[in-house]
């Protein structure tokens, strides 16, 4: 969908319609055999884990997994009734194996870029890491939600040395940084999720951090006035450090907050599904006619997502 903006000399004042969303990423660690076992079952699992959510009407609007390599996946897909799949980046763009990155949706999955990282170290460099841009249309939303889906370079994991490792985290977050500002939707909403690979490290997370395209959750709710219990009470002075899985936002012509973050698949009351746990974020989607006065669809565009074995397909019709 494209936009393109008008300047109205007076734009009509309008009342504030809001929606909210929320979001969950879940590192799943569906690794192939032999290097993990007996993950089939446990992806089956996670999967009627969030149909029991469903059931209970809880259950999460976005998913962002990673380390989704295993054909399990469908099953977990399948078990959790979500609507709308897409997955990225694929088998033989660059490596080995696909990127593990999948989107479900109960909202339609309108387009789908994916790219693989040019940069890693280590058997990292056996997957085609990468990112992946799912654009949704929200039905009653006035402009379409980017949701952008990512998994980093790993370090001790990827048994390649830190003199390899951090040049090419590094250089994964320029490259994720570039492939946002080439894809996103200026006038949309945009959320991003992922396994950043950043815990305890600063060198990780705060490489060239006043250049983002986007504010992170953990540093936003950290803010006593911000109220959204992600690190708010925590004492760290940065708890954002203290996790590998992030979230993070930017406003278009629709406005976007955080108002509410909580873990999930924590193993309090059962064991753990995977070895990370669920992060969910809700946010607050805002607009009026003020907000949306800067921008206006682009006429004769019509959308009509085609559905394969893995996911979506895109097909542009004029």
């Amino acid at each position: 969908m494209d936009f393109e903006p008008v300047h109205p000399a007076h734009a009509p004042a309008a009342l504030v319609q809001s929606a909210e969303m929320s979001v969950l990423t879940y590192n799943v660690k569906g690794l192939p055999w032999p290097i993990a076992r007996g993950r089939g079952e446990a992806l089956r699992e996670i999967g009627r884990e969030l149909a029991t959510l469903r059931r209970e009407g809880r259950e999460p609007d976005v998913v962002l997994i990673q380390e989704g390599f295993r054909q399990e996946i469908a099953d977990l897909v399948r078990e959790s009734g979500y609507r709308y799949w897409a997955r990225g980046p694929s088998r033989g763009l660059r490596n080995l194996t696909g990127g593990g990155l999948h989107v479900l949706s109960d909202e339609p999955i309108v387009d789908v870029k994916a790219a693989a990282f040019r940069n890693c170290a280590g058997l990292d460099c056996l997957a085609n890491k990468g990112a992946m841009l799912v654009r949704l249309a929200p039905e009653g939303l006035p402009t379409p939600v980017d949701v952008v889906n990512t998994h980093m370079n790993a370090r001790k994991a990827s048994r390649a040395p830190l003199s390899q490792t951090l040049p090419a985290h590094q250089a994964q977050t320029r490259e994720l940084f570039q492939f946002i500002k080439a894809h996103r939707e200026p006038a949309a909403p945009m959320v991003v999720g992922g396994d950043f690979n950043i815990r305890n490290s600063p060198a990780r997370y705060y490489y060239q951090a006043l250049g983002r395209p986007y504010t992170v959750v953990g540093e936003f709710c950290h803010q006593p006035e911000a109220a959204c219990g992600d690190g708010a009470s925590d004492l760290h002075a940065e708890p954002w450090l203290r996790r590998q899985d992030l979230q993070a936002f930017q406003p278009g012509a629709v406005q976007v907050q955080p108002v509410r973050a909580e873990m999930l698949f924590t193993g309090q009351d059962r064991p753990m599904l995977s070895d990370h746990e669920g992060y969910l974020v809700r946010y607050r989607l805002s607009w009026s006619a003020t907000t949306l006065a800067a921008y206006r669809p682009a006429p004769g565009v019509e959308v009509k997502p085609q559905f394969g074995k893995w996911g979506v397909k895109v097909a542009w019709k004029r």
